[in-house]
């Protein structure tokens, strides 16, 4: 819905639509992955039957915005949604993309709630009497309580001067990338280096294509580290289970690019210092576009240091976490860069090296613009805690850090879910009490 829709829909007038023409139900959710399909299923633990809307189908956007070689970061054993962790043969294996759909779709039948596919919310409003409106493709419904399951991540972000570049030159999202084959024949700019554009620029590189990289401050992690999957030791570290209340800057937390690594060929580092000896061709951060090139700032060489340095102080706390607990794991040694970039940094000059396409890994920006609700700060973002809004009855699963570093992930979503669906219920149980009062209230003065 674009501006100038919402607010024809905003001012429009005209006469209320009849009880016939509205459904009401206990509970939405707004969103079938896997936030919107846990709380579902939490709740109906708890004897609360949810609607759960979904704009397209079932684990959408993990089948139609991931490239066909997309796999987790996370091994398959911290996959565990509400009473369906993973049942796979390969725990410390890292999930495909198909895999992780049949995952989910298995987990709806198994929770067997009500989901209604092909279905968009165009509109949530507060109702006068408590409550809200949800105005759809299909209608109007009214509930007491909204959970919206939709995540974060939006709309990508490009650099504000991408419209500069030639109308012939192909640009793509993150999101809209396959396969190397998708692409043209040519060198491939891609732009960020969190995990998604380390993860792309390593299947096209992997695929023969040659690739720039422009690398911004994204942290990397370590793969395996002392015998261990790091994400086996920060799990038995309880790094996964700190509440976000623990930082010092939680708005800061909630801001930071994902560390880069992957699960890709049964999961490694992502080093690319290594990459940029093996012919990757690795750029600072994107500060100029024009018609004819792109210009980088001098701050490569930065970033790679900020990322190793990252690196590098995950190792030393599972070193302090394996020394304090007396543990006997293999030493291994010290971290050496294995690459320095050059003192100058030239233009990428179009008319020199003609590019076959731009990729954009910049990110994703929050669109909640269709929530007519003042639940959201000067930025946007929603203003909760651990999911609970302001406004009564309205909640919000599967933000990054909503309460740990694992919401909104296949490691941490169900305790969210409990959370929320324990409030929802008690919340249904008062109010059902009230209008009992109310009726005998009612039925005493007649």
């Amino acid at each position: 819905m674009n501006p100038s829709q919402r607010t024809s829909l905003v001012t429009s007038s005209g006469p209320p639509p009849s009880d016939s023409a509205v459904q009401r139900v206990p509970v939405v959710v707004i969103g079938a992955g896997q936030a919107g399909l846990s709380v579902a299923s939490c709740l109906q633990q708890q004897g609360l039957t949810p609607l759960v809307l979904e704009r397209h189908r079932v684990a959408h956007s993990w089948q139609h915005q991931r490239w066909d070689s997309f796999c987790l970061v996370t091994p398959n054993w911290q996959c565990r949604l509400p009473e369906f962790p993973y049942d796979g043969d390969d725990p410390d294996g890292f999930m495909g993309r198909d895999a992780i759909v049949d995952y989910l779709r298995r987990f709806a039948a198994h929770a067997a709630v009500p989901v209604r596919e092909g279905m968009a919310v165009e509109r949530l409003q507060p109702l006068d009497s408590g409550g809200y409106r949800l105005s759809t493709s299909d209608g109007l419904i009214e509930a007491p309580q909204v959970v919206i399951a939709t995540g974060a991540y939006h709309r990508p972000r490009r650099h504000p001067l991408a419209a500069r570049l030639p109308a012939g030159l192909l640009q793509l999202d993150a999101r809209d990338y396959r396969r190397p084959e998708q692409l043209p024949d040519g060198p491939v700019l891609v732009v960020g280096s969190g995990q998604s554009g380390c993860q792309i620029a390593e299947d096209l590189f992997l695929a023969g294509r040659r690739v720039h990289l422009s690398v911004g401050s994204a942290p990397r992690s370590p793969r395996r580290y002392r015998g261990k999957d790091v994400v086996d030791w920060l799990d038995r570290m309880s790094y996964y289970d700190t509440p976000i209340e623990q930082h010092p800057d939680p708005r800061s937390v909630r801001r930071k690019t994902n560390h880069y690594l992957t699960g890709r060929d049964g999961g490694r580092e992502i080093d690319l210092r290594r990459r940029a000896l093996e012919g990757m061709v690795l750029h600072g951060r994107l500060e100029e576009i024009s018609a004819s090139g792109f210009r980088f700032a001098p701050d490569l060489a930065a970033n790679l240091d900020g990322a190793d340095a990252v690196y590098r102080r995950i190792r030393a706390s599972i070193d302090t976490y394996i020394e304090s607990n007396g543990l006997d794991a293999p030493e291994e040694p010290a971290y050496e860069p294995c690459w320095q970039p050059p003192p100058l940094d030239p233009p990428l000059d179009l008319g020199a090296e003609p590019l076959a396409a731009v990729i954009w890994c910049t990110g994703y920006r929050s669109d909640f613009r269709w929530v007519e609700v003042p639940v959201f700060d000067g930025a946007g973002e929603p203003v909760h805690q651990r999911g609970v809004t302001p406004a009564a009855g309205l909640y919000f699963l599967g933000l990054p850090w909503l309460h740990t570093w694992g919401s909104g992930r296949f490691c941490g979503i169900s305790s969210d879910a409990v959370y929320l669906a324990g409030l929802i219920r008690r919340q249904a149980d008062r109010r059902e009490a009230n209008q009992e009062r109310l009726e005998c209230t009612a039925l005493l003065g007649s």
